[in-house]
């Protein structure tokens, strides 16, 4: 009877909790503050949170492989989603369901504040390679700079599938940061008048001009990189169900069931991957590192390049909306607005910023097609 109580005692978590699993537990629980109490993107950093809870509960086996007959982890294979480039393909036509690129089309230079933005990109592309990362795994630890969590994930399960944890977990939590991280960037970038400056309306985009816009955008992507193809198809195929306005129970679908189940399925195996075993390594923290870096150097490049475009209009470009060149859609723009507003009350630059953050998304797909074409 004795072996016997003894034997159900071990077989119990509390006995088999390790510290790194507690250490584990503990920062989804911050996660959980953050996502719950602060309300940081709680849409994504839930299920992180709560993927990375149920992964590191001792003895719960939810991310055990599959192995012969015996069944895996239900979190197992929910991440084979990402580990096979499904799930990020699929967010993307779900973001374009919902995004509108007219403010985009109606200011054509937003491309030009996209494509600043990701040199976040390739500047932590060699700082990973001079820190003694493989060019293979520098390239997938880069594109956090992107912002663009769907995209982060596409591209490490290409590269660098050791990597695919920590690189997932950074580049959501920080695109559900953004709130944080860029406006001391914005504020040390620019002065009190730049930020007051008031930009003029944009043109009325015509519904041609935006049914015609993502089959040509597709188009000109895959013909120059067609690495991107995967991605940018996906996102301009939601948005052209989106703008066709004849296939309005597909659209409906993919931005709002199917998107919201991806994303749970998702965001359960970003938070899933980060077991103790694999994330507590002090590569994890110089990927972290590195992770910040990107989306600081990317938010800065897009304000940079936006001051120059303010110098050259003559003073009637916002600087703020370079910052929103990542792709955070739409939590950069709203930043930008927000921070805007604070300078000046009434000033509305939102659909202006909305140019570069859709730019944005288009210019990380893009990135991460350069790179796959160039290290695989």
């Amino acid at each position: 009877m004795n072996g016997a109580l003894a034997r159900l005692i071990e077989s119990t978590g509390v006995v088999n909790l390790s510290l790194p699993q507690a250490a584990m537990i503990a920062v989804s629980f911050v996660l959980f503050y953050l996502g719950i109490k602060k309300r940081f993107e709680p849409l994504l950093l839930v299920p992180i949170a709560f993927g990375m809870f149920l992964a590191n509960l001792p003895l719960a086996g939810l991310m055990d492989p599959q192995e012969g007959a015996r069944a895996g982890g239900l979190l197992w294979y929910f991440y084979q989603g990402n580990a096979l480039g499904i799930w990020p393909p699929i967010v993307f036509a779900g973001i374009g369901a919902m995004i509108d690129f007219g403010p985009l089309i109606a200011d054509p230079k937003s491309l030009f504040l996209g494509a600043a933005a990701q040199l976040g990109i390739f500047i932590t592309f060699i700082g990973a390679i001079l820190l003694g990362f493989t060019p293979q795994q520098s390239g997938a630890i880069g594109i956090i700079g992107g912002a663009s969590g769907p995209t982060a994930i596409w591209l490490a399960s290409r590269l660098s599938m050791e990597l695919l944890g920590p690189i997932a977990v950074a580049a959501y939590s920080y695109m559900a940061l953004v709130a944080i991280i860029q406006p001391p960037i914005m504020m040390a970038l620019t002065t009190e008048k730049e930020r007051q400056v008031k930009m003029e309306q944009l043109r009325p985009v015509s519904q041609t001009e935006k049914i015609i816009f993502p089959i040509a955008a597709t188009l000109v992507v895959s013909l120059i990189v067609p690495q991107a193809a995967t991605l940018v198809g996906m996102l301009m195929l939601g948005n052209l169900l989106k703008e066709a306005l004849v296939v309005e129970r597909l659209k409906d679908t993919v931005s709002n069931a199917l998107m919201n189940a991806v994303m749970l399925f998702l965001g359960l195996a970003v938070g899933a991957s980060a077991t103790a075993d694999k994330f507590l390594k002090f590569d994890t923290l110089q990927i972290i590192a590195l992770g910040l870096a990107a989306f600081a150097a990317g938010t800065a490049a897009g304000v940079l390049l936006a001051k120059l475009l303010n110098l050259l209009s003559g003073g009637k470009v916002n600087p703020l909306i370079g910052a929103a060149g990542v792709s955070a859609i739409p939590m950069s723009a709203r930043v930008v607005q927000k921070l805007a507003q604070r300078s000046r009350p009434g000033n509305f630059i939102l659909m202006h910023a909305m140019g570069p953050n859709v730019a944005g998304a288009v210019g990380a797909a893009v990135a991460a097609g350069v790179l796959l074409a160039l290290l695989q």
